[in-house]
C-alpha cells in the first residue's frame, strides 16, 4: 500500500481546497479508555487527521501516554498492593496532588498495570474496558500511527504534548530530550514531518524552537498563566502577545470556550499573526458543551457537537481537537457541504511548510 505524504496542519489562511484538521484527543476517549493504544486506533479508525500523547516520563526517563503523571484516577495502580506505599503527595503544577506519580516508577513497572476510565460515571461503557489495555510509550504510539498510516493509506500526525515540563525538570527527567529523541529515531524530526509538538508552558517550546523542524503549537487556556512566565493565557492572544508566540511557534491550540460564540477577532488577529488555530476539545456529551448545544438535562447524553465543531469552523479555526473522531469529520463533511467549499485533496495528500524560520 501506497501512503501518500504528511498532513498539512500549518496554515494561516483557508485555501478554498483545503480541509480543517481533525485531532484525536487522547486518541478516541469518548469509546475507550484515554491514552492506550486502542484509543489512538480507533481515532484512526474514525477518521482523525492527528492523534494527541500527552507525554510524562517514568523514574528510567522513559516517555509514556498519560494525561498527568498521577495515575491513579487512570490506572490499576491502587490495586497493587506493592506499590502502596508509594502514595504521596506532590506538588504539581503549582498545586498539591494525592496518588502515584509516573516519576516513582520505572517503566517495567508501568508495564506491570492497565488502563482504567478516568470517567467512569459520564462513559460507564468505557469501563467494560478496564484492565485490557497497558500504558503505552511514545515509541508505541509512534509505531502505530505509523501502522495506521499503511492501513489507511494516508499519512497518519502526531500531535504529542509535553505535560508539565517544568515539574519534570526539576527532577532532572526533562521530557524534550527523549522526546526529540525518539523523533528522531522515527525520522520525524523534519519540517514535512506530520508533527505538532504542543505545550501550555512557554519557556520549553521556545527551546524546542533551536532544537527541532518539526512545528510548535502554544496551547492556551481560559484562565491562569503559563508556568514560568509573568504573562497570563489571556495576554498571549493580544496582538502583542500573538506576535511574540509567533517567533517561535506555528500556531495557538485555544480552548473552544475563548472561541465560542464571540472569538472571530481572536481567530483572525492570530492568522494575522501567521498562526494557525486549532480549538480544543469539543466533546459530544452535554457536559462539555456550551448551553445551546446540549440536548436534555442528563450530563452524560449526546448534545449537538457536530453544531458546535460547524460553529467554530465558521470563525476560522483551522483544526478541532475532539474526544469522537467521528462527529468531527461528520461536522466538518456538513461545513464543507454548506460553505460549498470543495473538499480538495485529502490533507494527508500535502505537505506543509516549515512554518517560520527557528533562526
Amino acid at each position: 500500500m501506497t501512503v501518500t505524504a504528511s498532513p498539512s496542519p500549518i496554515r494561516t489562511t483557508r485555501p478554498q481546497d483545503s480541509r480543517p484538521l481533525v485531532v484525536g484527543h487522547r486518541g478516541a476517549a469518548g469509546y475507550r479508555p484515554e491514552h492506550t493504544l486502542a484509543s489512538y486506533r480507533l481515532a484512526i479508525e474514525l477518521g482523525a487527521d492527528y492523534i494527541e500523547p500527552d507525554l510524562v516520563s517514568t523514574r528510567d526517563g522513559i516517555l509514556v501516554a498519560r494525561h498527568e503523571n498521577e495515575i491513579g484516577a487512570t490506572t490499576d495502580v491502587a490495586d497493587h498492593p506493592e506499590f502502596s506505599r508509594r502514595r504521596c503527595t506532590r506538588t504539581v503544577g503549582g498545586r498539591e496532588v494525592t496518588g502515584w506519580f509516573t516519576e516513582d516508577f520505572t517503566l517495567a513497572e508501568i508495564k506491570t498495570l492497565r488502563a482504567r476510565e478516568r470517567l467512569p460515571l459520564l462513559r460507564p461503557s468505557n469501563t467494560w474496558y478496564d484492565g485490557h489495555f497497558e500504558v503505552p510509550t511514545f515509541d508505541e504510539v509512534l509505531g502505530l500511527a505509523e501502522e495506521g498510516s499503511r492501513r489507511r493509506g494516508v499519512t497518519i500526525g502526531v500531535y504529542p504534548e509535553t505535560k508539565h515540563p517544568s515539574h519534570f525538570a526539576g527532577l532532572g527527567l526533562a521530557l524534550e530530550e527523549p522526546m526529540v529523541a525518539a523523533l528522531r529515531r522515527h525520522h520525524l524530526d523534519r519540517p514535512n514531518a506530520p508533527v505538532l509538538v504542543q505545550s501550555f508552558e512557554t519557556g520549553n517550546l521556545q527551546a524546542l524552537a533551536a532544537t527541532v523542524s518539526v512545528p510548535l503549537v502554544q496551547l492556551v487556556a481560559a484562565s491562569g498563566s503559563p508556568c514560568g512566565d509573568d504573562r497570563s493565557y489571556a495576554d498571549l492572544l493580544t496582538p502583542a502577545g500573538l506576535a511574540d508566540v509567533a517567533t517561535y511557534a506555528s500556531a495557538v491550540g485555544v480552548d473552544h470556550a475563548l472561541l465560542w460564540p464571540a472569538g472571530e477577532a481572536t481567530v483572525s488577529a492570530a492568522h494575522a499573526a501567521g498562526l494557525a488555530v486549532h480549538a480544543w476539545t469539543v466533546r459530544d456529551e452535554n457536559r462539555y458543551l456550551p448551553e445551546p448545544f446540549r440536548r436534555g438535562t442528563d450530563p452524560g447524553e449526546r448534545g449537538d457537537a457536530v453544531g458546535l465543531t460547524e460553529a467554530l469552523l465558521d470563525l476560522g479555526v483551522d483544526g478541532v481537537f475532539t474526544d469522537q473522531a467521528d462527529t468531527a469529520v461528520e461536522a466538518r463533511r456538513r461545513w464543507l457541504d454548506r460553505t460549498a467549499r470543495p473538499a480538495g485533496p485529502d490533507p494527508s495528500s500535502r505537505r506543509h511548510p516549515r512554518g517560520r524560520s527557528r533562526a
